[in-house]
């Protein structure tokens, strides 16, 4: 199966210039990959939590919520900040004993859990909110992951999945790695209400040598109750 390439973008905003060749290290990304990235870089906490995190969950009311893919740690202590009840995964060590550190002496608990989501057992665990930042990945293990992180969703919770946009890849490799809001949709038809599904642009922190734009994909969905389901 194929590992995701989580950009951790929420957490230093520098995007990972992954584009310049056909193959893909992302692509077969694994805890020992991850580790080795974070370690090559010192940290880059910028505090500053994902723009379509902000924009999406500010207003649904606070619950359990699944960081997925954590890094270190922004959008976790966001929404503990607003009242969640946070769990933060990620696939490396290095960027979860970042996140500790970052959020130490903040007032928060947030649990930390070293998980390769495309692997995880969650007993059963489910929440009101479960946030997937810029995993890029090839199918079939992008469907399979994406699906399961529904199945985390609790009835009436919420489930936001965010990526880069498909159409701006100059490769077809990476492009194959990306998805479009259409894509997500049609994972999720049966039980869910769908509530955003768009591309939408977001401005890049001040770069001379890169564009200081790019567009997302952003699909925001609604896990309906049973007694929704039954009367639909």
């Amino acid at each position: 199966m194929s590992h995701a390439h989580h950009d951790h973008a929420h957490d230093n905003h520098a995007q990972h210039d992954h584009t310049e060749t056909t193959e893909n290290p992302f692509a077969k990304a694994d805890a020992q990959f991850w580790n080795s990235l974070y370690e090559e870089r010192a940290a880059r906490w910028s505090g500053n939590p994902n723009p379509q995190l902000i924009a999406e969950a500010s207003d649904l009311e606070p619950g359990t919520a699944l960081d997925v893919g954590c890094g270190e740690g922004a959008d976790a202590l966001w929404l503990a900040r607003r009242g969640w009840k946070v769990t933060g995964t990620d696939i490396s060590s290095v960027a979860l004993g970042r996140a500790k550190e970052h959020v130490e002496g903040s007032g928060v608990d947030i649990e930390w859990l070293e998980a390769d989501l495309t692997k995880w057992d969650s007993q059963g665990r489910s929440f009101d909110l479960v946030s997937a930042q810029f995993f890029h990945m090839l199918e079939p293990a992008r469907g399979e992951l994406f699906r399961a992180l529904g199945d985390l969703v609790a009835p009436g919770g919420h489930l936001l999945i965010v990526g880069h946009s498909p159409h701006e890849s100059p490769t077809e490799h990476h492009r194959a790695m990306l998805h479009t809001p259409e894509y997500v949709e049609s994972l999720f038809v049966d039980g869910w209400k769908l509530l955003v599904s768009e591309l939408r642009e977001r401005d890049l922190p001040a770069n001379p040598e890169k564009m200081h734009h790019t567009t997302d994909t952003v699909v925001l969905l609604q896990r309906l109750s049973a007694s929704t389901d039954s009367n639909s």
